[in-house]
């Protein structure tokens, strides 16, 4: 039992991962043993939260790259195999949304950015860790989803179909690819506070009208995904795949 959560001798690459929820998912990571490949889009961004796991005791590389691009996913993915010969744990974390308001607003350039990144980028890092995985008798993914996946957030439209979308890749790969040792899993974020989701919880007539819905009365915080994330990229998990996990304080009840 002392070792269900331990990632001890894991690999685990996360995009993502320079600050908020993804920041938080590499130092538990590597708190519990795993070899973290930090990925963000700025150099100084990752080696700075590498530096901090490995001042902390743990094993870290910063690799920058943009997963909106083919041609930075390939390096990521070259960087972590390079660096450490494996992967165990892939988190897709990173994703974008460069528009706020009316679906019928959002324009194709907006579309494609937001599906590449929240979508195809997933798609083709799970591809690339499929071999590598298998080979080394099996692994788990874990996409980033978000309640909007679930129910369409307003005034979040498309970021929401894209989350979708995820989700229903993750039951996809998680079906064909369960017997080959692989699992996936999708994790569905309600509002953290982070960053990206800045604009929303520091408003204070909407963090209030909000806090009126949630069961747990508070706004949820990295460490909330972060320990979710553990048990899933862990053998306590061993028997979950294809599984979506509301992560939103009850907000979907």
């Amino acid at each position: 039992m002392s070792t269900l959560f331990s990632l001890k001798g894991k690999v685990a690459l996360i995009t993502g991962a320079s600050k908020g929820i993804g920041e938080a998912i590499a130092h538990l990571y590597a708190h519990q043993g795993a070899k973290v490949v930090v990925n963000s889009r700025k150099q100084e961004a990752v080696d700075a939260v590498a530096q901090a796991i490995n001042e902390a005791g743990g094993e870290a590389i910063g690799v920058a790259g943009q997963i909106g691009s083919e041609e930075d996913l390939q390096h990521v993915f070259d960087q972590t195999i390079a660096q450490y010969g494996k992967l165990d744990i892939l988190v897709n974390n990173a994703a974008t949304n460069p528009v706020f308001g009316p679906v019928e607003e959002t324009d194709e350039r907006a579309f494609d950015k937001i599906m590449a990144v929240n979508v195809k980028a997933p798609f083709t890092l799970a591809k690339q860790a499929l071999p590598i995985m298998e080979k080394n008798g099996g692994g788990s993914i874990i996409n980033m989803s978000s309640i909007g996946g679930v129910s369409p957030e307003p005034m979040l439209g498309i970021y929401s179909v894209s989350k979708a979308a995820l989700i229903s890749l993750t039951k996809v790969l998680a079906k064909e690819w369960g017997q080959r040792g692989i699992r996936v899993n999708v994790i569905c974020p309600g509002l953290i506070k982070t960053k990206f989701s800045e604009a929303l919880w520091r408003n204070e007539k909407l963090t209030q009208q909000l806090l009126q819905q949630l069961p747990i009365n508070r706004i949820g915080v990295p460490e909330d995904i972060a320990g979710l994330s553990l048990f899933l990229a862990s053998d306590a998990s061993a028997y979950c795949t294809g599984s979506v996990y509301n992560a939103d304080g009850g907000f979907l009840i």
